[in-house]
This record gives structure tokens, C-alpha cells and sequence, in this order.
């Protein structure tokens, strides 16, 4: 018997691939022999270097860069094992944890960091990059990460604009000569869950900003900002892009990787099955678990488990999901195709007690899930 265990972190307590770990246990406490194919995963956001990198046996690249207010702090980001291909989470240079509640400002912020990240990988040797574009301070359009590349921007008088989503609007044009000329022969692949055009509306600035520090009336700043950004992108490199899908994602960024980096904006989950070959590890296998801190109908909407389903199905594989938490709509999964869905909780606890026990609660709920499958399957 084959199983696959293919989980994403519990969020506070485990990463991917100390679930798949504890959930391997479970496994072999009912039978040593039964097969075990460990596949940590993520959807993109926060976690996917560190299970890209286990998954791979890559490993994580620490450095200095610049965060979200232009000071210099310590950050990382992955090399996979193919020693190519760069993992990167924006948030980690650019992301809105990375400052403090009072010192959110949008108009402020950049991406430079993040495009710093990407230079040092570039260094290195990568040439495909997946990055991941959720959690970010910034509302730059991506003008921070370009100029960290070398793209200059100018204003009316001939002189460089500053950092930050309050400066796109002085932007009259931009000087791609000095863009690092490795970038024609990368290829990007952004991972991208939300589907909100960079204006207007429905844009980075009136969704995402607020959160963000932005007032109503910088909201209104902001979305102007990037409505002339767009139009000098539009007239410069005839280029539309502002009702594409993903670009208003992380401040912009969407939009200012496709422009800057020709990236491809994709699922974060169906970028990890094909970077992880789930797919192919999926081969032969009668029984495929997954998981994460939280199951409910959000899960549904591109996340891990949810993904990892839909990949075992293509091949006819059940799939159970193991979460710490069962939440609203949970129940309407089972009419998408998981076969089950249980929580580890065995008995009244704190959530603190739920983090601190988990992989013991883990190892427990998958050495239930499968005595009582293999009682199912037996005749």
C-alpha cells in the first residue's frame, strides 16, 4: 500500500513538513510496510520557501535588504534542489509584518526589497523564479522591486521619482536601459489567489489599502497613482494592463511583475504541485492525505488541501484532509470530492494546548484515519 502525504503548515505550530513527519508516524504506528511519499505544500503564501525547500532538499539564502520603509533588515528566500530555481515571498522584504501597526503608510512603502531578493538570486545563478505576492505593506505598483533592477523612473523636470505608491503620480517616464539583462532569459511565475484589477473599485488601492494605513483620502491618492501609472505603461510599452486579473495583487505588484519581469500570474497551489512533481509522486498510490491548521468552504478557494485534492482525483486516488480546526461549510467539501475531512482535536482543549500538542494530535488522528481505512478496504 502506497499512501502520499501531501500537507501544508498548521499556521503557529508545524511547518509542512513537520505535519507530513507526525502524519507519517500515525501511518507506520498501524504498519511499518505500508508505503509513505512525503510532499510538504503551500499555496504561495507564507510557508511555500521553507516546503519548496524541503520538498526539494534546497536550501534557504539569507541576506540584507531593504523593507517596506527603506531600512535594512535580515531576510531570506529559497534555492531548490534543481540549484535554479528561486523561491521567493515578497513579504519577506515587503511585507506588512515587517512594520509596525503605526508605521503603515502606503504612500511610503516600497518594493525595493524584494526586488533586491531577486537580484542576489539572479547572482546566484537562478534562472526561473516563483514568487509570492501575498501580505505586502506596499502599493508601489512594483516600481520599488524594478528600480532595485535597475528601471529608472523620471518625473516632468527630468529627475528621479522617490519610493512609495504616494510618488507614482509624478511618474512622466521610465528608462528601462539599465534593467539587468539576465531577466530576458528568467522566467517568473507569480503566485497569485485574488483576481482584483489594479484600479479602480474592485483595485489594490480601494481593497487592500486600508489595511495597509491608507485614509479615505489616500486610498483616493493611491488609485490615481496607479491609474497614471498604468496609462504612462500603456503609452510607453503598449501595454494594458489594469483589467488583468491578479494585478492589483500585493499593492500592484501583480501588475508590476507582468510589465518589468514578463511574469506569469498562476495559483499559488498549482504552482507548488507542478515545482513539487505531487502529481507524478501520486503515481501508484491508494490513499492520499492532506491538511492544514483550518478546513472550512474557504479552502475551496485555492488552498492547499483543495489543490492537493483536485490532483488525486485526476488520478482516482481518496483523498482525507486533517485540520486542527473544522470550521463554517466544512461539510460542503465532501460534494467537491474529499472523501473525508476530520478534525485531530480528541478532546476539550485551549487553542495554546491544540499548538503545543500538535504533532502528537496529528500522528494520533492519521493512525485512526488509517486503521479505519484499511478495515474499509479490507474484504
Amino acid at each position: 500500500m502506497k499512501i502520499v502525504i501531501a500537507p501544508d503548515s498548521f499556521k503557529g505550530s508545524l511547518s509542512a513538513l513537520e505535519v507530513a513527519k507526525s502524519i507519517q508516524r500515525g501511518i507506520k504506528n498501524v504498519d511499518e510496510s505500508i508505503e509513505t511519499v512525503m510532499v510538504p505544500m503551500a499555496d504561495g503564501g507564507e510557508g511555500t520557501v521553507q516546503s519548496l525547500i524541503d520538498a526539494s532538499g534546497g536550501e534557504i539564502v539569507e541576506l540584507t535588504v531593504h523593507d517596506p520603509l527603506f531600512r535594512e533588515i535580515k531576510s531570506f528566500y529559497g534555492i531548490m534542489g534543481d540549484g535554479v530555481t528561486a523561491v521567493i515571498e515578497m513579504a519577506a522584504a515587503s511585507g506588512l509584518p515587517l512594520i509596525k501597526p503605526e508605521e503603515r503608510n502606503p504612500l511610503k512603502t516600497t518594493t525595493y526589497g524584494t526586488g533586491e531578493l531577486i537580484k542576489d538570486a539572479l547572482n546566484r545563478g537562478c534562472r526561473n523564479f516563483i514568487i509570492g505576492l501575498g501580505g505586502s505593506a506596499t502599493n508601489d505598483g512594483g516600481c520599488g522591486m524594478a528600480r532595485a533592477l535597475g528601471v529608472k523612473f523620471f518625473d516632468d523636470r527630468g529627475r528621479e521619482t522617490g519610493q512609495g505608491g504616494g510618488e507614482l503620480s509624478k511618474i512622466r517616464s521610465i528608462d528601462f536601459s539599465g534593467i539587468d539583462q539576465r531577466i530576458r532569459n528568467a522566467v517568473f511565475t507569480a503566485a497569485c489567489d485574488v483576481d482584483n484589477p489594479l484600479c479602480g473599485a474592485k483595485g489594490a488601492s480601494a481593497v487592500y489599502g486600508p489595511q495597509k494605513g491608507a485614509s479615505p483620502e489616500d486610498v483616493i491618492t493611491l488609485d490615481t497613482g496607479l491609474q497614471h501609472f498604468e496609462q504612462i505603461i500603456k503609452e510607453q510599452l503598449h501595454i494594458e494592463i489594469n483589467d488583468v486579473p491578479g494585478a492589483g495583487a500585493a499593492g500592484g505588484l501583480g501588475a508590476g511583475v507582468m510589465v518589468f519581469l514578463n511574469a506569469t500570474l498562476e495559483r499559488g497551489v498549482s504552482i507548488v504541485i507542478r515545482a513539487t512533481q505531487l502529481a507524478e509522486k501520486m503515481m501508484g498510490a491508494d490513499l492520499v492525505i492532506t491538511g492544514e491548521g483550518r478546513i472550512d468552504f474557504q479552502t475551496a478557494y485555492g488552498k492547499t488541501p483543495f489543490g492537493v485534492m483536485q490532483a488525486a482525483k485526476a488520478n482516482n486516488i481518496p483523498t482525507i484532509a486533517l485540520a486542527g480546526t473544522l470550521g463554517e461549510g466544512y461539510k460542503s467539501l465532501y460534494e467537491k470530492g474529499f472523501d473525508g475531512i476530520f478534525s485531530i482535536i480528541n478532546k476539550p482543549m485551549s487553542l495554546q494546548d491544540a499548538i503545543d500538542n500538535a504533532a502528537e494530535l496529528l500522528e494520533n488522528a492519521a493512525e485512526n484515519v488509517v486503521r479505519l481505512w484499511l478495515n474499509v478496504k479490507s474484504p
